[in-house]
């Protein structure tokens, strides 16, 4: 009798151990690696450029949870709609030109206002006075003609592209494209009247641009135009932002402005698509200013980043251009912990473990129970081989029966060795295999043909023949008492 080999052996349940150490330890890396997202920048000549690379490095540099990668566009309509088709995780948007529809936003990574200045004697003090003005614009951007095309359409005047050779028409704006080094001259020769720039008011162009204004101006004062119905503007153009422009931002002595100037104004923001994780987006939003102060050292533009002001979490997503609940969390001080964060995996990963505990302990159980019923199954065949001495018919029979014997005791010492047995049931197989092995040996041996004999030591005489018995020696003739030849008495 052969002993069958367990349906689930124990270098299969190493390999499964082993299996589930390992998944445990891939869940374990993905939990800790980095997130890497993919950033859309633009535009190509902008400050955001450097911004968002200085950002990358230093997350990386830092070895932080998040790493970003940066997808260059030269039009921040491109790095829209990359954020909207999914191409790019995070993106640099200005609402104004393009707001992608899945765009919720991060940070304000500079707020522009439309900065509108004259030398003082022109008298160019609101929208109206610019009729058959020439407007100087130092860089042309079409995120910026689009704004100032609108701010004069909505005073009933036209933007004319091109500067006309002669005198400006009733109703029209000239804009004239200039550099920064010429404008200087521009006014001074009367071939401009005012310039008009979409810029960050504290940026260092700005100062210089209000500066050869000032210089321009023989008062040195500066006028700016007031844009004193921004709200109604910005009910018809929500996308833009009222901005206000301190009194004595440009300059102290004269003081430049001489008054605060209302204006309207556009922003670049860092937006994440609204299904990022907002744990994510909190931990991208919180490194974006920690950094800060690093970022600032690599570029000016770091100095101009902003958190979007809200009143209440109700506000801040529902709003226009809503927040992102993830830069909630991080301004709010709501960021979740490493428990929070993960809580749903802890317990999941606790309730498994359990369940896997549980399934082993019951396979372990059930599989001593199967090593005891083999070893069991083989006892009881070695009592029954002992018990069946008696009637095997002849030598073959018997040593075909020791050989079972010893194939059953090579079997469960082999069973032994490969998987754990209680020493209980060992010690009674044990002492099966001594019983059946003696019990064989026994019957083998020549006494127990004389013991299969018929009772009595003389068959002869039992039979009714005649007794002869030879006397063992000499000495022992005719003085043994069984001796059957007498000397006849004289």
């Amino acid at each position: 009798m052969n002993l069958p080999g367990l349906p689930i052996r124990r270098e299969l349940i190493f390999l499964a151990l082993a299996i589930l150490l390992a998944l445990a330890a891939a869940g374990a890396f993905y939990v800790s690696r980095a997130t890497t997202l993919t950033v859309a920048v633009a535009p190509s000549d902008g400050t955001e450029p450097a911004l968002i690379r200085a950002y990358a490095d230093a997350l990386t540099a830092g070895r932080k949870e998040v790493r970003l990668r940066v997808l260059p566009f030269d039009d921040v309509r491109d790095s829209a709609a990359a954020l909207q088709t999914g191409r790019a995780d995070l993106a640099v948007v200005r609402p104004d030109v393009a707001l992608p529809e899945n765009g919720l936003t991060l940070a304000i990574l500079r707020d522009q206002a439309m900065i509108i200045a004259s030398p003082e004697p022109s008298g160019i003090t609101e929208f109206a006075d610019l009729d058959r003005k020439r407007l100087a614009i130092l860089a042309h951007r079409d995120a910026d003609h689009t704004l100032i095309k609108a701010l004069v359409e909505h005073y009933g005047l036209t933007l004319l592209d091109d500067a006309p050779d002669g005198p400006v028409p009733a109703r029209h704006v000239a804009l004239v494209q200039l550099e920064e080094k010429d404008l200087a001259q521009a006014f001074a020769k009367k071939r401009v009247d005012a310039v008009v720039s979409v810029i960050a008011p504290a940026a260092p162009t700005a100062l210089r641009i209000v500066g050869i204004v000032q210089a321009a101006s023989r008062s040195r004062k500066v006028a700016f135009i007031d844009v004193a119905d921004g709200t109604a503007i910005i009910e018809r153009m929500p996308r833009l932002q009222a901005v206000t422009i301190p009194a004595g931002l440009f300059g102290g002595s004269p003081k430049v402005p001489a008054e605060d100037v209302r204006t309207i104004g556009a922003s670049y923001r860092l937006m994440a698509r609204a299904g990022l994780s907002r744990t994510v987006a909190a931990d991208v939003t919180q490194h974006l200013f920690e950094l800060r102060s690093g970022l600032s050292n690599a570029t000016p533009a770091a100095d101009y980043m902003l958190a979007p002001s809200y009143e209440t979490t109700a506000a801040a997503t529902s709003a226009r251009l809503p927040i992102h609940p993830g830069a909630i969390d991080f301004f709010e001080r709501e960021q979740q912990g490493f428990i929070e964060r993960y809580e749903t995996w802890i317990y999941l990963v606790a309730f498994l473990g359990g369940g896997l505990g549980s399934a082993l302990a019951s396979l372990r159980q059930r599989l001593s129970r199967v090593r005891r019923e083999r070893v069991e199954e083989a006892t009881d065949r070695l009592l029954a081989i002992r018990a069946g001495v008696r009637d095997a018919p002849d030598r073959r029979h018997l040593d075909a029966l020791a050989a079972e014997i010893d194939d059953l005791a090579g079997e469960i010492a082999r069973h032994a060795l490969e998987r754990p047995t209680e020493a209980r049931t060992m010690s009674a197989a044990a002492i099966a295999i001594d019983a059946a092995r003696s019990t064989v040996r026994r019957a083998t041996r020549p006494e127990a043909a004389v013991a299969a004999a018929p009772d009595g030591p003389f068959p002869a005489e039992a039979a009714g023949g005649p007794v002869s018995v030879r006397p063992e020696s000499a000495s022992d003739a005719g003085t043994g008492p069984l001796s059957s030849e007498r000397t006849p008495s004289r």
